[in-house]
């Protein structure tokens, strides 16, 4: 019987050694960029995100074999109250939480073997990355497109944190129903 784990690692780990699914910038070649929705280091990846994964990894897959240079970034939404209140709930320092999530999230979608570009991987913890939303919302606010007022919002005790509207079940927060 196959070692379909063995057969896996090996061919993963030639993939990694040659750098087979880094973004290439060949100008003869249409460009294709393929992005899904980053996951919250708030905890690990469950089967959910393994299908949402998937379909991505497949859609990129597809476009490399039609000849498209294909930007297939991976990253992590980071900043903010999910992966924060997991860390307050288990007692660990948010960074520590947070990057130690994104470390084994990291482990669990190389084991599925998406073909990501690993080089255009980002986190938006790192200042690095947020620096340019402040930035940009700044310009926002400065051009008045951005600004601050009183109003009712949705609001959940448990997460300690404002609603999206979406973010709203049956006048509950979903993740607290």
């Amino acid at each position: 019987m196959a070692d379909f784990n063995a057969i896996a690692k090996k061919w993963q780990e030639k993939w990694e050694e040659k750098k087979i699914f880094k973004a290439n910038a060949d100008p003869k070649n249409r460009k294709f960029y393929a992005l899904e929705m980053f996951p919250y280091p708030s905890g690990r990846l469950h089967m959910g995100h393994l299908r949402n994964y998937s379909i991505g990894d497949a859609i990129a897959r597809y476009k490399r074999m039609q000849g498209f240079n294909v930007l297939y970034p991976m990253g992590y939404d980071a900043f903010g109250l999910p992966a924060e209140n997991a860390a307050i709930k288990h007692g660990i320092a948010p960074d520590r939480w947070t990057f130690a999530n994104i470390d084994a999230i990291r482990q669990q979608q190389k084991e599925m073997g998406v073909s990501y570009d690993w080089t255009k991987e980002v986190a938006t913890c790192n200042e690095s990355y947020y620096k340019w939303n402040q930035w940009i919302f700044l310009k926002f606010y400065e051009k008045g497109l951005a600004y601050k007022k009183k109003a009712a919002v949705n609001w959940c005790p448990s997460c300690n944190t404002v609603l999206a509207n979406e973010q709203v079940v049956d006048g509950k927060c979903w993740r607290c129903q």
